[in-house]
């Protein structure tokens, strides 16, 4: 049985109860989590250790999350889950448009976040996975 590197996702959400549920779901799914509140932060933490993929708010203090997404794009093709109560469609199309991979207006299903963040990741890694 071989070892399978963990699959690493940074929570960028600055509501607390948010980002403990969305952390919950991820961590029961096998997922390692760690999570932030502001942008800035965020953006750090990429830098040091670039996670798998990212679940980011738009609304954020520091950076907002359309620039926090456009650092990371920068950075590498991390791949971008929006999570945001902006769910007009220009806010979800000026997301998808600097790079996001989807998109999930709150209020949201924690149960379709978690599905769509291992569909995004199976496209990212263009193969068959356990995602």
């Amino acid at each position: 049985m071989g070892t399978e590197p963990v699959t690493r996702v940074l929570v960028v959400e600055d509501d607390l109860t948010v980002a403990e549920v969305v952390t919950r779901y991820l961590e029961r799914e096998g997922f390692r989590v760690e999570a932030v509140s502001d942008g800035l932060e965020a953006v750090r933490r990429a830098t040091e250790t670039l996670p798998d993929l990212v679940v980011l708010d738009l609304m954020l203090p520091g950076l907002d999350g359309l620039e926090v997404c456009r650092r990371l794009r920068a950075l590498a093709p991390v791949p971008v889950v929006m999570l945001t109560a902006r769910g007009d469609e220009d806010d979800r199309v000026v997301g998808l448009e600097l790079g996001a991979d989807d998109y999930v207006a709150k209020p949201f299903s924690p149960r379709e976040l978690t599905a769509r963040v291992k569909a995004v990741l199976r496209r990212a890694r263009g193969r068959c996975s356990r995602w």
